[in-house]
């Protein structure tokens, strides 16, 4: 659709009951950049494709559908901030548009509700490829009020690039729309081994199988350490939370000491976009607290 400086805002679950602070820095980045959120009223949760998916595909695609036909109401797009959010709207938008049968299936559930229909006539975006692409590592620079001196391991998370043909972002072997745009903020990107595996939380592993989450998240860690990063660069508040949380469960049971700061890309953009570090709540994380941004350039 025609771009009208709007979204409709899908907050998720996680960020809203865990970390608003992304929240509160991704309104604050869209306001500066001219953009208006507009709050979703009723939305559900996506509902997460790891988990709903594998039970039954046809009610994810329901639930999915009546956020998605909320935002139709609203007439624009859908903004969200987390992979998982993303992977569930834009796959199942993206499907339903290309296939009548299952949207006619998706509309006859959605009819017992009375007051739903999917459209198919709005797109679904990730606060990181709207940065990236839309707006762009030159364009951001117009905004920014301070640079960053640091250095963070990247991470990209499973659902924003895959499945490439659905997304249509980038490639997942070699991504670099993360790597440029943070470049423009001061940030060094720094490679270490098996950079874009998984962090171990996503498909249910995280709740059904804790273990093996946790074995992932070591391997993951362990790489990220190697190489010595300022802090960890994510998209995704389960991500977020599973480096955040994790590192503690790590130190506490296999006798790590990791204090990596985990930061989301709204929180890194809104600060150098001059937002007040007491809003971004780098003190109310598990890990990381001492740790912030050395201002490497601040304009007046």
């Amino acid at each position: 659709m025609s771009e009208n400086k709007s979204f409709a805002f899908f907050l998720g679950c996680i960020m809203p009951n865990r970390y608003p602070q992304i929240e509160k820095a991704t309104r604050f980045i869209m306001q500066k950049l001219g953009w208006e959120l507009k709050d979703m009223a009723r939305a559900s949760c996506c509902p997460a494709p790891g988990v709903f998916r594998s039970f039954d595909k046809h009610d994810w695609m329901v639930a999915a559908a009546r956020n998605i036909n909320i935002a139709e109401k609203m007439n624009t797009d859908i903004l969200t901030v987390c992979n998982g959010c993303f992977g569930t709207l834009q796959e199942v938008n993206h499907h339903l548009k290309e296939n009548d049968v299952s949207k006619e299936k998706v509309n006859q559930k959605l009819k017992e509700i009375g007051e739903y229909e999917y459209q198919g006539t709005i797109n679904v975006r990730h606060i990181a490829e709207f940065l990236g692409f839309q707006i762009g590592p030159q364009e951001i620079q117009n905004y920014i009020v301070r640079k960053v001196n640091a250095t963070a391991a990247i991470h990209y998370g499973c659902h924003f690039l895959k499945p490439s043909k659905t997304r249509n972002i980038q490639s997942p072997e070699k991504p670099t729309i993360l790597e440029e745009y943070v470049e423009a903020l001061g940030v060094k990107s720094l490679e270490f081994k098996n950079k874009h595996t998984c962090c171990g939380a996503g498909g249910g592993v995280k709740a059904a199988h804790p273990d093996a989450s946790m074995t992932i998240l070591a391997e993951k860690m362990s790489n990220i350490a190697e190489v010595k990063p300022d802090f960890i660069l994510d998209v995704c508040p389960f991500c977020h939370l599973q480096f955040d949380s994790g590192q503690e469960f790590l130190n506490k049971n296999m006798g790590t000491n990791y204090d990596i700061p985990v930061i989301h890309i709204s929180q890194l953009t809104a600060y150098c976009m001059g937002m007040d570090p007491k809003y971004l709540g780098f003190n109310y994380q598990t890990v990381g607290k001492k740790f912030f941004f050395t201002p490497s350039e601040e304009k007046q």
